[in-house]
């Protein structure tokens, strides 16, 4: 009985410090464990062709309504787009400060994009109407562009005006802070 729970206690650690190892060389500016994202589970997730693009990709959407939306409408603002699921804990974590951050600046300059990955857009809805909050969100009505082929979740990336990268930010971030505000001025 000692060396099972002995054998179980060494693996669990392994996992620690495999999931921390990784999110340290993904993310300098957060500690959070991010989520593997599984493509098999989620048909959406599928790149498209160009692998080496950096700015505000051509891409359909659906909002809440099943209205079609596309990324690029959002071209003259700053874009602020974070890959989330509802399943995912550091995406679940990181929701209520990405909130305050979106009412700390100006809605006519910076639009937000929350795309769900949730293999059932229903349970994004859910999830958002259960915390109460008003983030803009949206699930992909076509493969995801190359540029958000990424490997966990979440990821968030932030678009100037004329749809340049400005920023990626692999895993969770706190972003109800001075440096994401003036970012997004």
């Amino acid at each position: 009985m000692k060396q099972l729970f002995f054998l179980s206690a060494v693996i669990f650690s392994s996992s620690l410090v495999a999931c921390s190892n990784n999110a340290a060389e993904q993310n300098t500016t957060s500690t959070a464990t991010e989520q593997t994202i599984s493509t098999s589970e989620n048909a959406a997730a599928a790149p498209s062709a160009n692998t080496n693009a950096t700015s505000l990709p051509a891409f359909a959407m659906q909002d809440v309504n099943g209205n079609p939306v596309s990324l690029e409408s959002f071209k003259g603002k700053k874009v602020f787009v974070n890959l989330w699921a509802s399943w995912c804990p550091p995406c679940r974590r990181e929701m209520s400060s990405i909130e305050k951050l979106r009412n700390g600046v100006d809605s006519n300059k910076v639009a937000f994009v929350m795309l769900s990955l949730d293999d059932n857009f229903n349970k994004a809805k859910t999830f958002i109407k259960r915390q109460k909050l008003s983030l803009p969100l949206y699930y992909p009505a076509e493969n995801l562009p190359a540029l958000f082929n990424v490997q966990a979740i979440p990821t968030t990336f932030i678009f100037n005006e004329a749809g340049n990268l400005l920023q990626r930010v692999d895993g969770g971030d706190e972003y109800n802070s001075e440096a994401y505000r003036k970012l997004l001025q």
